[in-house]
């Protein structure tokens, strides 16, 4: 009888003690993971930003007012990656109401409201913006850097 007791103990823990292992698997780089702000699955927290057409995008039709501000919006992605702040950020294209979006390195969603007011392109009404609390790979933070190394031309 005492066997069966310790027997079943034992299939009761063991799955606990499978699943409490802290060995990291092969390859695993605490140092980077420190660097990128990774927890323990190599996630972090981003603010996601989904730029959609706005109110005032049909009503701005001259061509040089809406370069000046595509030129502000682009000055402003460049300085949001270089402060470390721009994780990715690019166009949609599905013509629909979706145009853009950003992931940002950033605490919070007012922190990246505050980011983006400065934009051109948002103050100004040809996009409306929606932010989401967004949860994904801290391996993201090296975007910047590769495509630094991959982009032939600059956009400005």
């Amino acid at each position: 009888m005492r066997f069966i007791t310790s027997f079943l103990a034992a299939l009761l823990f063991f799955p606990a003690a499978v699943l409490a292992d802290d060995t990291a698997p092969e390859g695993y780089d605490a140092a980077l993971a420190e660097e990128l702000g990774a927890d323990e699955y190599g996630m972090r927290s981003y603010v996601f930003v989904m730029l959609r057409t706005g109110p005032a995008d049909a009503e701005i039709t001259d061509k040089d007012e809406r370069t000046e501000m595509f030129r502000g919006h682009f000055a402003n992605i460049g300085k949001l990656a270089e402060e470390g702040k721009l994780v990715l950020a690019g166009p949609l294209a599905n013509g629909a109401d979706e145009r853009g979006l950003f992931i940002l390195n950033v605490e919070s969603i007012e922190e990246a409201q505050s980011l983006m007011q400065g934009d051109p392109t948002i103050a100004n009404g040809i996009f409306k913006v929606e932010y989401i609390n967004y949860y994904g790979s801290a391996a993201l933070m090296k975007v910047n850097e590769i495509h630094a190394k991959i982009q032939k031309t600059k956009v400005e």
